[in-house]
């Protein structure tokens, strides 16, 4: 992989660390309003690790002159975040039970919409530079 596809999957990592350093730094004030750090630390960790999947899958494609090989890159990456987040919803709603967090979901929804916004504005300015180039 090139320096250009690295250097694109950087702020990813930059919402990452920033995201676990402010859960960490606020677990009094998540706890007061009934939000479990360690599901949206795990959630976190599991979005992170589904996009980075998305994300190389994509890139990957960026090359090849195919656009029907490009379609199914990015439905396949698509397909793989959501089984991901499906897999870890059912594992935890498993092992929670009744004890769901509901705060610490609706959580890891906003940071699923928050990957997925700077995945896809940061897949579309490296296809426009591979066009471009």
């Amino acid at each position: 992989m090139n320096k250009t596809v690295f250097r694109s999957f950087r702020p990813l990592v930059l919402i990452f660390v920033i995201t676990n350093a402010l859960f960490l730094t606020s677990r009094a004030r998540l706890n007061q309003w009934n939000i479990d750090v360690d599901v949206l630390i795990i959630g976190n960790l599991v979005l992170f690790a589904a996009t980075a999947v998305s994300f190389f899958l994509f890139t990957r494609q960026l090359n090849t002159k195919n656009p029907q090989a490009i379609v199914r890159t990015v439905y396949g990456g698509v397909l793989s975040k959501m089984m991901i987040c499906l897999v870890a919803v059912f594992v935890y709603i498993s092992i929670a039970g009744k004890g769901v967090n509901k705060g610490g979901v609706f959580g890891c929804m906003f940071l699923y919409v928050l990957y997925t916004t700077l995945e896809v504005v940061t897949l579309m300015k490296l296809s426009k530079q591979k066009k471009n180039v």
